[in-house]
């Protein structure tokens, strides 16, 4: 490796840990359940430390490009392979959920890109991608990334299917909370403390949107009602903590 390749990767990996620290918006106890949180039948996802409880779609393990620092885990984009990350790629949840109340914080780099996406279907011999299956909250930087001149692309979105009803995100560097809540077919999104989406999914209506959108080419997109939750690697800088989930 070069001197200035080594220089470059460098400064990218200062910039993300730089993006990723900092206590903006911190809620001063990251990545642990309250006793009422517990008794309320609340779980964690990541546990601060460790990639425990995801792996890579597709069955592998998590790849060493998502990184655990600080009690938040990051996509370290120092190395890129095509559109996406080497040693990145989507991971997933372990387990699957059905109705369930996910919460988690996010906070994207400048001009980023990323998303939540949840009821995974993992059968990579249908389908090689988790968003062929999945719904997908968008993160986004709203003010730098191209997407967001995209109507149903802006952060917070239901991703190329309902836009938010208000604008809530924050700017990129700092945590965003994002909650999605699904029961019996009523999805709700939720930014910062705002239900900014808030549909049925699986019914006519369902199918027609999905129909007008570029997921309409995909027979398996939005029909699954149990799957895994994904944080997606779209190739850009992205950090998550305080993952947390619970079965309604």
């Amino acid at each position: 490796m070069n001197k200035g390749l080594r220089l470059s990767l460098l400064i990218s990996t200062t910039i993300l840990l730089f993006a990723c620290s900092g206590s903006k918006h911190s809620t001063g106890r990251e990545n642990v359940l309250t006793s009422d949180e517990k008794n309320e039948g609340w779980l964690l996802l990541f546990d601060g430390k460790t990639t425990k409880g995801w792996h890579k779609y597709g069955g592998q393990a998590v790849g060493s490009a998502w990184r655990v620092r600080d009690g938040y885990l990051y996509l370290d984009t120092s190395e890129k392979e095509n559109w996406q990350i080497k040693n990145g790629g989507d991971i997933v949840s372990d387990e699957e959920f059905e109705n369930f109340h996910l919460k988690l914080e996010w906070k994207i780099a400048k001009n980023g890109n990323s998303g939540i996406i949840f009821y995974i279907h993992e059968d990579k011999s249908k389908y090689n991608w988790p968003w062929e299956t999945g719904p997908e909250m968008q993160v986004l930087d709203n003010n730098g990334h191209p997407d967001a001149k995209i109507i149903k692309h802006r952060s917070g979105d239901l991703y190329d299917l309902i836009s938010c009803s208000k604008e809530t995100t924050r700017p990129y560097g700092e945590w965003n909370l994002a909650e999605v809540k699904c029961v019996n077919g009523k999805l709700d999104l939720y930014l910062n403390g705002e239900n900014v989406v808030s549909t049925t999914v699986w019914d006519d209506s369902w199918r027609k949107l999905v129909a007008g959108s570029k997921f309409k080419n995909m027979p398996g997109f939005g029909t699954y009602k149990k799957g895994r939750i994904g944080l997606q690697d779209h190739g850009d800088e992205v950090c998550f903590r305080n993952i947390r989930i619970k079965r309604l």
